[in-house]
């Protein structure tokens, strides 16, 4: 027991001091790559400067030619011509020698900046290679200082690896493994698409081609170099096989159980490649493959974000456009109620002229009653006119729908529509078996900044935590209202939740269980009132 603990111990500080000595591989790789591009940051620089020195001497060569046309035009001297004419060789002599030697001299700056990336790439391939091979060298003495227990320890983890992968095949995968889609999206940009995402992805497809053909996939211990080339064959293709399966099943959302039996098909491959003498799949080959599905997860991600952005904008437009008709449905008809109400006016008022004192107090009384109607018009009109012209007006409505969702599940959402129930109408459609019931509408000048100051102040409280864009939250009607008297703003609410279809639906259900005389009832009402529906749809359609 000793002996094993001394040997371990060995072989702990072996694969310490590789670890230490390729850390300061991998430090010193990184300075001289850094000074690599440095170089060729300079070169550019001066490539640059040199261009910039072509552009000035042209430029100054169009103001000596400038002052040649002067000097023709204004001097009276007989050899002013030739004067002119001398100065304008002279400059383009000077143009054409200055634009060979900045042409030499940024052809030379680009052979030296070629040169120097060609050396760098090639510095960085062999430190590569010296790595790769310090890697291997320090294995195989670890193995030959440490013997068996070095051997054991790494047959432990591929025996734990491959009793983890048929279990999870046995058992299933089940939510173990899913893994939020915004990790993926992490590490990119805003600005980032799913074509420059596709682009990421073809490029990963070629570096595992590239690593088939570079016979770096995978590797074996035979010595006879056909049997070696026959096994290799045997896991690559076992190994592809399945991994090209698992990318087919590729979703928005599976990506962390997809890169498990990836790992999992790695780890039966080359545990049934041990028959043929240890053939098996590399773990570089490994992380080529599972960098093809974390950009084709990607890929998908994006893709589908950038569908439903164009979605909600299409909504968005649709809703615009129903709004515009809506206002100007409300001018039209309130322009002509004040022309109706207008000729009213001067009916009465023709009328009035004509009458004794008795009938005028009459025609008086319609008269302010004509007035403040066509105020109201007036009214209508110009709040009609003002939300057409200012299009951040509008109302944030706080609506619930007790029987959909169930308690204390809140809809916060904004529209500018004129009439803003008109819209949760329309929310409550087909797509839910109840309506929706209105909490609060709230007219706002800027409804899109305080939908929006909202929906950042309840963000922990949002049911999806996948797509943001859905407007419901998990919370108290009491602390919806507590945020908006902290901001400011009043407005009529509805507490208690009426929920009248939900309620009545939820008695009939109680009723019906325990009378079954009831539930014939409702079944014949059903099925009447479909009759009575397709009749109305029929003469409808007529």
């Amino acid at each position: 027991m000793e002996l094993f603990l001394i040997i371990f111990g060995l072989c702990t500080l072996v694969l310490l001091v590789i670890a230490i000595k390729k850390t300061k591989l991998t430090a010193k790789l990184t300075a001289e790559l850094r000074q690599r591009e440095q170089i060729i940051d300079r070169q550019q620089q001066e490539n640059s400067a040199l261009i910039s020195r072509v552009d000035r001497q042209g430029q100054e060569n169009t103001a000596l030619q400038n002052r040649v046309d002067a000097l023709s035009k204004y001097q009276t001297i007989i050899d002013a011509e030739a004067h002119a004419k001398e100065l304008n060789a002279q400059a383009e002599s000077v143009f054409a020698h200055s634009k060979i030697a900045a042409a030499v001299e940024l052809h030379e700056a680009k052979r030296i900046a070629k040169e120097e990336l060609i050396t760098s790439e090639m510095e960085m391939a062999s430190a590569r290679a010296t790595a790769s091979r310090i890697v291997e060298a320090a294995n195989k003495r670890a193995e030959e200082i440490a013997g068996d227990a070095y051997s054991a320890m790494n047959r432990a983890k591929e025996f734990a690896d491959t009793a983890k992968a048929m279990k999870n095949i046995i058992e299933g995968y089940g939510d173990a493994y899913i893994v939020p889609t915004y990790n993926l999206l992490d590490d990119l940009a805003e600005e980032f698409s799913f074509t420059e995402a596709g682009q990421k992805l073809k490029a990963a497809r070629d570096m595992s081609r590239w690593m088939v053909k570079a016979v770096r996939a995978a590797t074996c211990d035979y010595a006879e170099a056909n049997r070696r080339d026959t096994a290799i064959r045997f896991v690559i293709d076992a190994f592809n096989g399945k991994v090209d399966s698992i990318l087919s099943r590729n979703k928005a959302d599976n990506h962390g159980k997809l890169e498990q039996e990836i790992r999992d098909a790695f780890a039966l491959v080359n545990h049934n490649g041990t028959a043929f003498r240890n053939a098996r799949i590399t773990d570089e080959y490994l992380a080529s493959r599972l960098e093809e599905l974390k950009w084709a997860a990607t890929t998908r991600v994006l893709k589908e974000q950038d569908r439903e952005e164009q979605r909600l904008l299409r909504e968005q437009i649709r809703e615009e456009e129903k709004a515009r008709r809506e206002f100007e449905r409300a001018m039209k008809d309130a322009a002509k109620e004040e022309d109706t109400i207008k000729k009213a006016m001067d009916k009465v008022l023709q009328q009035a002229a004509n009458a004794n004192d008795a009938q005028r107090v009459e025609f008086e009384a319609k008269l302010r009653e004509l007035e403040i109607k066509l105020q109201a018009a007036e009214e209508k009109n110009q709040r009609a006119l003002s939300m057409a012209q200012q299009t951040r007006t509008g109302h944030v409505y706080v609506i619930s729908n007790v029987g959909s969702f169930g308690e204390e599940v809140f809809k916060i959402g904004m529209t500018r529509r004129l009439e803003p129930k008109d819209r949760i109408r329309e929310l409550g459609d087909a797509s839910v078996p109840f309506e929706f019931d209105v909490h609060a509408m709230i007219f706002s000048d800027d409804a899109p900044t305080l939908e929006k100051t909202l929906h950042r102040h309840f963000l922990r409280r949002q049911m999806n935590k996948v797509n943001p864009r859905k407007e419901f939250f998990r919370l108290g009607i009491s602390e919806i209202r507590a945020e908006l008297e902290i901001l400011g703003v009043e407005t009529l609410w509805t507490m208690a939740a009426e929920a009248l279809e939900y309620r009545e639906t939820t008695r009939i259900e109680q009723q019906i269980q325990e009378n079954p005389v009831i539930e014939q009832q409702w079944t014949r009402h059903q099925l009447e009132q479909e009759v009575e529906n397709e009749f109305e749809e029929e003469m409808h359609s007529a």
